[in-house]
């Protein structure tokens, strides 16, 4: 049970869900001043399974997208935040290369 709570979340997984039902909660509230609280119920229980989602899945590992070929096995969130560090510096990526032992 490393690390997990309710068997299906892991720390990293709840705290996804928690910020994703958050932000659902703004909506939650919108809708309930025009008095339609069980449509912003829903809306927050999906902005809630998108971050569990978000926090639990990883990139399915296929050729037949590019973004599958070339991010296939990470985790959803760190191809998200790649992608959000790759807008901040411009769309310029800079690569390493380790010398391997021969």
């Amino acid at each position: 049970m490393n690390g997990r709570i309710l068997a299906i979340f892991s720390t990293k997984a709840l705290i996804y869900t928690a910020i994703g039902g958050a932000f659902g909660l703004i909506f939650y509230y919108l809708f309930s001043l025009i008095k339609w609280t069980y449509v912003g119920i829903g809306i927050a229980v999906v902005f809630a399974v998108i971050g569990f989602s978000i926090g639990t899945f990883k990139v399915p590992d296929s050729n037949a997208f590019e973004i599958t070929r070339k991010a296939g096995g990470a985790n959803i969130d760190e191809v998200i935040l790649r992608l959000i560090k790759f807008k901040q510096k411009k769309k310029r990526i800079y690569l390493y290369a380790k010398e391997g032992k021969k």
